[in-house]
């Protein structure tokens, strides 16, 4: 990264932004230590210290926020019609980072991803199927998907539709142990359940009307292979909490039914979001703008 005051300036915006010297360089397509050195050259330009460092976090300074109050917006802007200008040339090259959790791989992105790719044959897609809360610019991702718990300072579009999440089971299981009625007769059931990210049970929710319930279900069976816990269910061992799309084959099949169908509980579907438009690459615009056409 040759030094110039617009390099400079960028750096220190982008940092600044990230409040993250690796995530900025990640942004950038350079090395940490590259960015680190055009910002310590614009602050000797200066005169100022624009950034507070220590070994844990980076802060803008008093003089670093009233710079990037006054020229952040500006900057980005001037960016964004370099990016509109290079748009309409070559066709379009880079990577595309995405953290996704599994069941939005299968359900949401897998009609998606292959329009891009045959759309833009030099851009290459890094999918990440992973089903932890990760923080998508901290670790150097384009997007994310989510159903839930996005960060109101994201931008989001949506990329399914509503879906349920079921209580099934197999006819042989309902037959030996009968079938719930209400949502407290799980407590009494063999149930197949799988733990949350932070390493907690994870609690069945049903609802009805304007009244809901999380049943703490003790389970015989832990796992977060959503196809083993299918099937599992389907051999008969117990009953399982499985999102409607999961289990579309079994129940026409009849191998599974569901149970407590009035209680089942509706999630708001699956919504791809990133930090805001004007910071994405027109590689990863490209893949927005697909996924809103759907």
């Amino acid at each position: 990264m040759s030094f110039t005051p617009l390099t400079g300036l960028h750096a220190f915006v982008t940092v600044a932004r990230h409040r993250n010297f690796s995530a900025a360089a990640r942004e950038l397509g350079v090395s940490t230590s590259a960015v680190s050195q055009a910002v310590r050259q614009f602050e000797a330009r200066l005169g100022v210290t624009l950034l507070s460092r220590t070994t844990r976090s980076v802060a803008p300074t008093e003089a670093g926020r009233r710079l990037l109050e006054r020229s952040g917006p500006a900057l980005e802007q001037a960016l964004d019609g370099l990016r509109t200008v290079m748009d309409t040339g070559d066709e379009l090259t880079g990577t595309v980072r995405l953290s996704v959790p599994e069941l939005a791989m299968e359900q949401a992105l897998n009609a998606v991803v292959p329009r891009y790719l045959a759309a833009y044959p030099k851009v290459s897609l890094e999918i990440n199927v992973d089903s932890r809360r990760v923080d998508i610019v901290k670790e150097g991702f384009d997007g994310g998907v989510r159903m839930e718990g996005i960060p109101k300072d994201m931008v989001r579009v949506r990329l399914s539709e509503r879906m349920r999440f079921l209580v099934v089971a197999a006819p042989a299981y309902l037959a030996r142990h009968g079938e719930p009625r209400k949502p407290e007769d799980l407590l009494q059931h063999r149930c197949l359940g799988m733990r949350m990210d932070s390493g907690e049970p994870y609690r069945w929710d049903l609802e009805r009307g304007k009244r809901s319930w999380r049943i703490p279900v003790a389970p015989v069976l832990t796992t977060n292979d959503r196809r083993g816990r299918v099937a599992i269910a389907e051999a008969g061992a117990g009953l399982a909490y499985v999102p409607e799309p999961d289990v579309a084959p079994q129940l026409e099949s009849g191998t599974l039914r569901i149970v407590l169908e009035e209680y089942a509980a509706w999630v708001p579907g699956f919504f791809l979001y990133f930090p805001s438009r004007k910071q994405a690459s027109p590689a990863f615009r490209a893949f927005i703008d697909l996924v809103r056409t759907r």
